[in-house]
């Protein structure tokens, strides 16, 4: 077996995830705006949002036994799951602990939504933008394909979207909360 193998499994899955927390929260701000129309959203619309968000997960999981099984480098679990433990860039390497934390959060708290107050689910929740942050900026700095301009051009149309749509929410919350609320009749 190749000995970069493991190296090439934790590139490819870095980029991979860092792809799925984009299309998770593209398509969170998507359904929450109501930018895929007026109706109520269908059920498999948030499925499609929590596969995503989910498959996040996972990604980043393999990403981190890539780092670990990969001999050139030589990471240790201290320097994947402590913030600044790292010897190779430890302050990019901190931002995709951070990401990561940030991420599990969102994850747990996501699916014991039913049982756990609305604001402080919203508050967690909320944290996906940090973690998108957290995770471009890990991708920029740590990552061995920064050079690539493929890589360039999709990084930045990623957080042109999502400031694009970050905005839109904004202006549509805004919106929201200047309306009168309109009274329900009574039966």
């Amino acid at each position: 077996m190749n000995e970069q193998v493991w190296w090439f499994a934790s590139r490819s899955s870095g980029i991979i995830a860092w792809i799925l927390i984009t299309m998770s929260i593209v398509w969170g701000i998507s359904l929450s705006t109501r930018l895929t129309g007026q109706k109520p959203t269908p059920a498999w619309l948030l499925d499609l949002h929590r596969y995503l968000g989910g498959l996040s997960l996972v990604f980043t999981a393999v990403h981190l036994s890539g780092l670990a099984l990969d001999s050139y480098v030589h990471f240790g679990w201290t320097d994947i799951l402590i913030p600044w433990a790292a010897s190779w860039k430890p302050q990019a390497v901190a931002w995709g602990v951070i990401a990561m934390y940030l991420m599990i959060a969102i994850q747990v708290t996501s699916l014991f939504m039913r049982k756990l107050p609305r604001k402080l689910w919203r508050y967690v929740h909320f944290s996906s933008w940090p973690l998108f942050v957290l995770a471009t900026v890990h991708g920029l700095q740590a990552g061995t394909d920064v050079q690539n301009r493929f890589y360039e051009y999709v990084a930045l149309a990623s957080v042109q979207v999502v400031v694009f749509l970050t905005l839109i929410r904004a202006m549509a919350q805004r919106r929201a909360r200047g309306k009168p609320r309109q009274a329900v009749p009574s039966a």
